[in-house]
């Protein structure tokens, strides 16, 4: 590239951030450890809580739909308190009640855990403020997390959904999209560190279309969909063919692709205007849901590849196909 894509203000952040953080052979102690460096005192006003085993944070708010976050991190790194700040600043300029899932990290627990856990959430959310809209959102490998359980919640006639929002959400273990190979280097994420996560998540023996949701076979009946994604992003065209996949389906999707920024740019709130505006456009479509009565999606029992993969997979580890 002969000329930076990204903005000066991104550059700037970018390469602050890279210059702290390890490569992939340092190991996951030494991510995580650069992950929670520098984090502020986390402030009061959230209550830390279980859904059922599973730890959360909850942020109340007054009105709106209530919102399961996941926290991104290539399942391996990051944590409540490194996604506080997000959350708290979701949960303010909507007004909803947001739920912040602690999910089992990898390489210490495999897929499905962390898929397992916040469905756990999802349900305990769902029963905890029946009647409210209820939204799956996560970025990055969070966002892997939320579109996997809004496709379980339709598959096993779960807990109704209004949205799904995926911010830079990881899709597909391919990694196949020309913007794996444009962005492979020098913008934070690299895709050397996103194939090091995929091998972090999946055993060795696990199909990784099992954990792949831009690979399945049939997005039909899935929630209206907000897709967050920056131009600067190796996962960016994964983000983009889900949502064309799921537009050709007849699932109300939308896509914010926000130029001259980074994958992880919303870490930038007050520093990126970029970032700024995401968090309002995002906060904006989260509060026309609430306008909208959320309807009950029914059970698929002919849930195609995807859904008999998943089941395969579940039953071989714990000899049921129960999601």
């Amino acid at each position: 590239m002969t000329t930076d894509p990204l903005t000066p203000a991104a550059r700037a952040l970018c390469d602050a951030m890279s210059a702290g953080f390890p490569r992939p052979g340092a190991g996951a102690a030494a991510l995580r450890a650069a992950a929670r460096a520098h984090l502020a005192e986390i402030p009061p006003g959230a209550t830390d809580t279980y859904a059922k085993d599973v730890p959360v944070r909850v942020y109340e708010g007054e009105a709106g739909p209530v919102v399961v976050f996941a926290h991104g991190g290539g399942w391996v790194l990051c944590d409540l308190d490194t996604h506080d700040r997000l959350c708290r600043a979701l949960a303010a300029r909507t007004g909803a009640t947001v739920v912040s899932v602690d999910y089992r990290r990898a390489p210490e627990h495999r897929f499905p855990a962390a898929e397992d856990d916040v469905y756990t959430a999802l349900e305990w959310a769902a029963a905890r403020h029946p009647g409210h809209p209820l939204v799956l959102a996560g970025d990055s490998s969070g966002g892997n997390l939320a579109a996997a359980c809004a496709l379980r919640a339709r598959d096993h006639g779960g807990p109704a959904l209004a949205g799904q929002l995926l911010i830079y959400p990881v899709l597909d273990h391919r990694l196949a999209g020309e913007s794996a190979d444009t962005y492979a280097e020098g913008f934070f994420h690299t895709t050397a560190h996103m194939r090091w996560y995929w091998q972090q998540y999946l055993a060795p023996d696990t199909d990784p279309v099992a954990a792949s949701p831009g690979l399945v076979d049939d997005v039909s009946g899935l929630p209206p969909t907000l897709i967050v994604l920056a131009d600067c992003d190796p996962l960016r065209d994964e983000g983009l063919a889900y949502a064309r996949r799921l537009s050709t389906s007849g699932v109300p999707a939308h896509v914010q692709l926000h130029t001259g920024v980074f994958h992880g740019f919303l870490g930038g709130l007050g520093l990126l205007p970029e970032a700024d505006g995401a968090l309002h456009a995002a906060s904006a479509w989260l509060a026309s849901l609430a306008r909208n009565a959320p309807r009950r999606l029914p059970s698929r029992p002919g849930r195609g590849q995807w859904g008999k993969r998943r089941a395969q997979f579940r039953t071989s580890l714990y000899g049921t196909d129960e999601g």
